[in-house]
């Protein structure tokens, strides 16, 4: 017997009443059941006395039975009112209610939150811009530019240091004449404006030379990231070790096999890189479209979000930035992660999943093998061996999983695109990624 109430948009109650005679016969029933293989030393197997298996097993099968009892009550009510329940109720246990003349009762209450009702608003109105990027031969030579900087190598040099360059260096700050923490080392390497350095630090190194020494004062700033010397003023000891200069690699066939061309053939790594360009640039355009696209149906579709899923992504956040931090070679609660602040985040996934699952059921847009198929050859088309990549995918549930997910939001974008206004609209290859270099 079970009576449904409602507490909020989102949030229900189901009280529930569970016959105590019904839940003392299954506990005896599954204790005799027990009883019957049950080894305990000075009796033979299965002689047992009931007494002692209900004194050892009585409150753990007890507390079994009413469990499988309240989910049962709690399942039938949901399904005779036709719900979906949203994250997992809160079960709470009332007592014992006893009628006039009736058999005794165990009263159990279950609060919990359904899903919401999804209705994707109309997007006729709604622009989408898609960018038109050309992959031209200054584009391929920037890329080759980038690639050569991350194969760099430093010479070193006699001349006095400039911009670029990088230096090894002891350095010793005092600030009224007392060390301070992070103020001294011996052996560190810094490149000149690359930004890792203080600009007055980084100015008193230039023009120095291996062997060199020198004393200079520097301000930290009064937002500098130290509490403990920002804004005080410090004297520096700074003697210079070696001074070396960048050297990038020509475009050559060592070049060319240090990117995988066996041959060294230049113009098959050319080839190779615009294919490489092409295939990036069309993944950005394809994720700005996708972007506008999915802040369009969030825009189109106010939805009262239940509590229990945003808390539950929003923690499942928490691990993944934890995990990631792990892998960074940090402790574990070295840096504290507060889960509000991971909640925006959390609530945009829970609604956008929530509307694309909407439109994957009502509008038949989850994909055929085929379309995931498509989408796992072009992730394994940016390694080395696609068809060992491809085989590894359909080896792993989970990653299969998330590419079904990518093929799905697929469809879902096509669908939006149908019925928005999309307009080309073209954009310069830097700007697309990012970079002006």
């Amino acid at each position: 017997m079970a009576n449904l109430e409602t507490l909020g948009a989102l949030e229900r109650r189901v009280s529930m009443s569970l016959p105590a005679q019904e839940i003392e016969r299954e506990v005896d029933q599954r204790l005799k059941k027990l009883a019957r293989n049950m080894k305990m030393p000075g009796f033979r197997p299965g002689k047992v006395p009931m007494k002692l298996v209900a004194q050892t097993y009585g409150p753990q099968v007890r507390s079994e039975v009413l469990s499988d009892a309240v989910q049962k009550a709690f399942s039938e009510a949901v399904k005779e009112a036709n719900l979906r329940v949203a994250g997992y109720p809160r079960i709470e246990q009332k007592g014992e209610k006893q009628a006039d003349g009736a058999p005794a009762a165990l009263e159990f209450s279950a609060t919990f939150e359904i899903y919401p009702e999804v209705k994707v608003g109309e997007l006729a109105e709604v622009t989408i811009e898609r960018p038109q990027v050309t992959v031209d031969d200054s584009a391929v030579e920037k890329t080759i530019g980038i690639l050569r900087k991350q194969r760099t190598r430093f010479v070193q040099v006699s001349r006095p240091a400039k911009e670029g360059d990088r230096l090894t260096v002891d350095f010793n700050g005092t600030i009224d004449g007392q060390p301070f923490p992070g103020g001294a080392a011996q052996n560190f390497p810094f490149t000149i404006g690359e930004g890792r350095m203080l600009p007055e630090f980084d100015a008193a190194a230039r023009d120095m030379s291996a062997g060199e020494k020198k004393s200079f004062q520097l301000t930290f700033p009064a937002d500098y990231h130290g509490s403990e010397v920002a804004g005080k003023a410090a004297t520096f000891e700074l003697s210079v070790k070696t001074v070396e200069e960048p050297q990038l690699p020509e475009v050559d066939a060592e070049f060319a096999k240090t990117l995988g061309i066996g041959d060294g053939d230049v113009q098959k790594m050319r080839g190779e890189i615009r294919a490489n360009v092409e295939r990036e640039t069309a993944k950005r355009v394809e994720a700005r479209v996708k972007s506008q696209v999915l802040d369009a149906l969030l825009a189109s579709t106010p939805l009262e979000l239940p509590k229990s899923l945003v808390q539950m992504e929003a923690q499942q956040l928490v691990e993944r930035a934890q995990a990631d931090l792990v892998s960074r070679g940090m402790k574990p609660g070295q840096i504290p992660l507060d889960p509000a602040a991971f909640e925006p985040t959390a609530k945009r996934r829970v609604a956008l999943g929530l509307i694309i699952g909407e439109l994957a059921r009502t509008e038949n847009l989850q994909p055929k093998p085929a379309e995931v198929r498509a989408v796992v050859e072009q992730e394994a088309a940016t390694y080395e061996s696609p068809a060992e990549v491809v085989k590894w995918f359909y080896m792993q549930p989970q990653r299969l999983a998330e590419m079904e997910g990518v093929a799905l939001e697929a469809n879902v974008v096509k669908w939006v695109l149908a019925k928005a206004k999309l307009v080309d609209k073209p954009l310069a290859f830097d700007e697309l990624m990012g970079s002006s270099a």
